[in-house]
């Protein structure tokens, strides 16, 4: 079996990924690898959960004092990587960065479980923490804080989206004579597909 190419490698992507959301043996489906440039120029790594992608691009959300919020203001260009063993699949999709709009964010923050939105005021994220007590205490507050009503979105909680320039598509086979097939596009230009060796 090999890849069957589509057009647009969005096509194939959703292909790809509903396949993953309905193995039983692939436990988060949505888990990518993040890649950004950190200060020191070099690569940084971390798993994200994909929240959504369409022609613009692939989304996810964070606390933007963190690290990578920070090396992604800073440095506006990522790469992700999505490895669904069970299926022998993999993704990979390089691009550049953009902010999502306040609503984007506001409508996402608001779908998330009551206690990941205070878990996102209570966390200073990538910061030094003195002890897991600290950080109860802090839950603590925010869930007295917002324990009536709607929890607000912090200002220093956002989104970002990826807007893909390359998408790879690797399918296992035997030998190590994989298959792969490489998208690239420069925008407003359609996107243009090749082959790979191994």
């Amino acid at each position: 079996m090999s890849i069957k190419a589509t057009e647009n490698p969005l096509d194939l992507f959703s292909s790809w990924y509903a396949e993953a959301g309905q193995d039983s043996n692939i436990k988060e489906p949505t888990a990518m690898s993040l890649s950004t440039i950190a200060e020191d120029g070099g690569p940084d790594v971390r798993i994200v959960l994909l929240k959504g992608f369409d022609e613009a691009g692939f989304v996810f959300y964070t606390n933007l004092e963190s690290t990578k919020g920070q090396q992604l203001r800073n440095h506006p260009a990522a790469a992700l990587g999505f490895h669904w063993m069970p299926l022998s699949k993999q993704v990979r999709i390089r691009g550049s960065i953009e902010s999502v709009t306040d609503a984007e964010a506001d409508e996402y923050f608001q779908s998330r479980p009551k206690e990941s939105q205070i878990g996102a005021w209570a966390s200073i994220q990538s910061q030094p923490l003195e002890g897991r007590l600290t950080l109860e205490k802090r839950v603590a507050k925010y869930t007295a804080k917002f324990a009536i009503g709607k929890v607000p979105r912090p200002d220093f909680w956002s989104g970002f989206r990826l807007q893909p320039k390359s998408i790879e598509f690797w399918l296992k086979q035997p030998f190590r004579l994989h298959d792969r097939v490489l998208y690239t596009r420069e925008v407003p230009n359609p996107w243009e597909q090749k082959r790979l060796y191994p």
